[in-house]
């Protein structure tokens, strides 16, 4: 399970390394030639000495250029270490690999992705021997997905994108463009991505949607981030109501989730809205009234027509 912003924002693209040349080419512009395979590498660049140095992602792409080393460093402060580390790891792998690495740095703080563009210089002010010029992606540059049809076209992208600006003013619909998108790919692949973004949302309330969100996701149910959703759905259910003890299972987490999110969405809920999404033990039924939670403004519309 995925612990931590720092492990998911350098994962992805273990998961899907494609979306590294994507963000590349689409997103920084660079001319980078197109791989025809990946292979992920041992990430420790330790030497004799015990000094232990360790990038976060290492990959190995063959193009038609050449082979180039991808190196991925999460990034969530400005670490002024990183400006002696960094040229050490390009020229370590260099001339181990005989292979041209390239430094992406990714980071959710705009402060700290001004800082990790800026060049390192080493040597002679005004003519350096070595300089190195850190490509980075974040809040400044990958962009925005709010278009379910955008979202759909690249979902490792729109999962960055959502992993980048999830604490942001338009953090709710990129989210939910997300989690529409997810119900198109493989749900093994889903659930994945699910607590990446997960790991990565720091804003309380966003991460909250979130959860909320994928709970309408069944297959999500299979993975250990579940487990705390489940919790916290047992304890909005005692707050709601429920018989304090009472073994509280999915059906009901769910139903929590709905009401939830129109509490979130400020729409009053009646008592005989409230004890009918209480009362139900359908999954189905209740996945549909989670749907229709993020778009009614009454709440009796989650009913539809059978109200």
């Amino acid at each position: 399970m995925v612990s931590s912003s720092h492990e998911a924002l350098h994962r992805i693209f273990q998961k899907d390394p494609a979306l590294l040349t994507r963000a590349l080419q689409g997103v920084l512009g660079i001319p980078f030639p197109e791989p025809r395979e990946f292979a992920a590498m041992n990430v420790d660049l330790t030497e004799i000495e015990p000094v232990e140095r360790r990038v976060d992602t290492l990959l190995r792409a063959e193009t038609d250029d050449g082979a180039y080393l991808l190196v991925v460093e999460s990034q969530s402060d400005i670490d002024k270490r990183k400006r002696g580390s960094w040229p050490y790891y390009l020229s370590y792998l260099h001339e181990k690999y005989h292979c041209e690495p390239v430094l992406i740095v990714i980071t959710q703080s705009h402060a700290t992705a001004r800082w990790a563009a800026e060049p390192i210089h080493l040597g002679v002010r005004g003519c350096p021997s070595l300089t190195v010029r850190p490509f980075v992606l974040g809040p400044d540059n990958v962009p925005v997905i709010v278009d379910d049809r955008e979202a759909e076209r690249d979902v490792p992208l729109a999962v960055l994108s959502a992993m980048t600006h999830g604490k942001g003013p338009q953090a709710a619909v990129i989210l939910e463009s997300l989690a529409n998108a997810l119900r198109t790919i493989d749900p093994d692949s889903a659930a994945v991505f699910v607590q990446f973004v997960d790991s990565c949302l720091a804003d309380r309330q966003a991460q909250q949607m979130w959860r909320d969100l994928m709970t309408a996701i069944q297959y999500f149910w299979r993975h250990p981030l579940a487990e705390q959703v489940r919790d916290e759905g047992r304890e909005e259910g005692k707050e709601e109501g429920r018989e304090e003890g009472r073994e509280v299972g999915r059906a009901e987490g769910w139903s929590a989730a709905i009401l939830r999110t129109l509490q979130r969405r400020q729409i009053d809920v009646p008592d005989g809205v409230r004890d009918r999404i209480l009362a139900s033990t359908d999954l189905d039924e209740l996945g549909t009234w989670l749907d229709r939670s993020q778009q009614v403004t009454d709440a009796t519309d989650l009913f539809g027509d059978d109200c």
